[in-house]
């Protein structure tokens, strides 16, 4: 079985771009840079898993309508094994090179990228929009160190998801309180995204 390739960009790019812990806002500082092909190539994953000099880039979509925000359960079918039974409000994976066969991409085959992504792991009506707000960076853990992340904020028609992974558990739509009171048992990513999560509503 061939090995899956994730695309990546190099920590030294983005310490050149100016290194952060937790979330930016300044979208159109880091991801034109990162999505200009001669700055992303396609490294196996089991090595830019071990790798901090590769930052391996991870849309995340924030799923909402009308305020409330999708969360789901990692099952423990999931991909990323340290992130297992943990609550999320990011739906989203490594971008890998199986449909395209590129050695890079660029921002059109990117967005093509995060809805097959999203496709992937959840049925939704068409969005409404969806749109880059925010990076998040955590260089505080293991798993943070090697992956950088795009939040998409995808707002709906109406308040509908299906599963498609089985690694998907307990899709339901909740506010920001409701979020607020279970923060302690999301992963790392979606507690910082919900701690400035009005920012992002509004992005």
């Amino acid at each position: 079985m061939e090995e899956e390739m994730v695309l990546v960009v190099r920590r030294a790019l983005f310490d050149q771009l100016g290194a952060f812990q937790g979330l930016s806002f300044e979208v159109d500082r880091y991801l034109p840079s990162f999505l200009a092909r001669e700055h992303n190539f396609f490294a196996p994953r089991s090595a830019a898993e071990q790798d901090p000099s590769l930052k391996q880039i991870i849309p995340y979509a924030i799923v909402t309508h009308g305020g409330k925000v999708l969360r789901y359960r990692r099952g423990k079918k999931s991909g990323e094994q340290r992130l297992v039974a943990k609550g999320s409000i990011g739906i989203g994976g490594h971008m890998n090179d199986s449909d395209e066969g590129l050695f890079a991409l660029d921002r059109a085959a990117y967005l093509a990228g995060v809805k097959r992504e999203i496709k992937e792991e959840i049925s939704i009506p068409e969005p409404v929009s969806n749109r880059a707000v925010a990076l998040i960076n955590d260089d505080s853990n293991e798993v943070g160190r090697v992956h950088l992340g795009v939040v998409h904020r995808v707002e709906l028609p109406v308040a509908e998801a299906v599963k498609r992974e089985s690694m998907i558990l307990g899709i339901e739509f909740l506010s920001a309180e409701q979020l607020r009171a279970e923060r302690e048992t999301l992963e790392t990513w979606s507690q910082i995204c919900l701690d400035h999560l009005e920012r992002i509503l509004n992005g």
